[in-house]
């Protein structure tokens, strides 16, 4: 299982089995991995994407200005987790600095609500990312030339694990990190909305690598290393000085 999900899913037409598919990839990315009871779905909006009247964007902003996501997110979470889940399910990422999460906070108490969900689906970044049709997915899997180990780390730090319910966590995971301008390490957490999760700490997972300075000079083939989740981030350190970039990390055992 990827760790990350760097791979869009976009809505092309509007046959049944697609559009349920793309309902149910909303329904897992945008409300944070839940189980949704059928009582609990949205089934006016649900009707009009299917009906082509909502584009998958105006699908997200019912679903995110939902009262299942303000319950979950608005009402029963601290103002900084709130934010940051915002940026994890809206635009696929962390926030990146004390700025990005101050002017969201702002925008929330001064706009309300509807405005801080906004202010993410119509943003020059979310159209860019991911336009009318695409819903919205991590990136982070692979690492970008210039990119921050703190950034990479809060990226994993946000997403939590792939059992991981969203709404489990109350309190900020990165308020602290990102105030200091610290470098977080990757700490997944030990349980999550599933029964029988495993600590990460415990657990096995391969990192695919290109171009790191320890390969052969005529390697073309990817390097694969596979560590414990309590040694993860100094090995992506080592690749990182060693000028590799990281493709992906996926779940082994």
């Amino acid at each position: 299982m990827a760790l990350l999900l760097d791979t869009p899913l976009e809505l092309h037409t509007l046959s049944g089995d697609e559009v349920q598919n793309v309902i149910r990839a909303v329904y897992r990315q945008v409300l944070g991995n839940p189980h949704v009871m059928e009582s609990e779905r949205l089934t006016s909006a649900e009707s009009r994407f299917c009906n082509g009247e909502l584009t998958v964007r105006n699908f997200i902003r019912e679903v995110a200005k939902s009262e299942f996501y303000r319950r979950r997110y608005f009402e029963s979470c601290a103002p900084y987790r709130f934010v940051e889940l915002n940026f994890k399910h809206l635009l696929g990422r962390a926030p990146q600095d004390q700025s990005e999460l101050s002017e969201h906070i702002q925008i929330t108490i001064e706009q309300g609500y509807d405005a801080e969900i906004d202010s993410y689906l119509d943003s020059d970044e979310y159209q860019s990312k991911f336009g009318e049709n695409i819903v919205p997915y991590y990136q982070g899997a692979s690492t970008q030339n210039g990119q921050k180990q703190s950034e990479y780390n809060r990226i994993l730090n946000v997403w939590g694990g792939y059992a991981s319910v969203d709404s489990a966590v109350k309190s900020s995971r990165l308020v602290e990190a990102i105030a200091t301008n610290g470098d977080n390490k990757i700490t997944l957490p030990s349980s999550g909305g599933h029964s029988g999760y495993k600590d990460a700490t415990e657990k096995q997972f391969k990192i695919v690598v290109k171009g790191s300075k320890f390969d052969a000079p005529r390697r073309v083939s990817n390097t694969v290393y596979v560590v414990s989740g309590g040694k993860m981030t100094p090995q992506i350190q080592r690749i990182h000085r060693a000028g590799g970039t990281i493709v992906s990390i996926t779940e082994v055992a």
